[in-house]
């Protein structure tokens, strides 16, 4: 079983960052595929980032590309999701997910595990 905590919501002005982290238990964290999902107010879940189990591969939503990078730290069993020049529509629920084969996905339905999410709010 893999528990996911998120942490680094907040509330910041556009044009500012947050730094997200994902601490996961397990003893086989530097095996899993890692990704980040956002969910804003009546809208569907969608993809953000998602980072290989190595760290070597990552893949970003066009929205987020060239503002927001995904990391890890396979010693601490964290992920992270550093978001720069915040806008407003960036405002929602993320939730990082652990997906414990394969390779990373863009797909939600591929990843089992998921956290409780952490608010972001963006004003502007």
């Amino acid at each position: 079983q893999v528990q996911l905590v998120e942490s680094g919501g907040g509330l910041v002005q556009a044009g500012g960052s947050l730094r997200l982290s994902c601490a996961a238990s397990g003893r086989a964290f530097s095996n899993y595929a890692m990704g980040w999902f956002r969910q804003a107010p009546g809208k569907e879940r969608e993809f953000v980032a998602a980072i290989s189990w190595s760290g070597g591969i990552t893949y970003y939503a066009d929205s987020v590309k060239g503002r927001f990078t995904i990391s890890r730290d396979n010693a601490k069993n964290t992920v992270y999701l550093q978001m720069n020049s915040l806008k407003p529509e960036d405002t929602a629920v993320y939730y990082c997910a652990a997906k414990i084969t394969g390779s990373a996905s863009i797909s939600d339905h591929e990843y089992p595990y998921w956290g409780q999410g952490t608010q972001v709010t963006v004003s502007s």
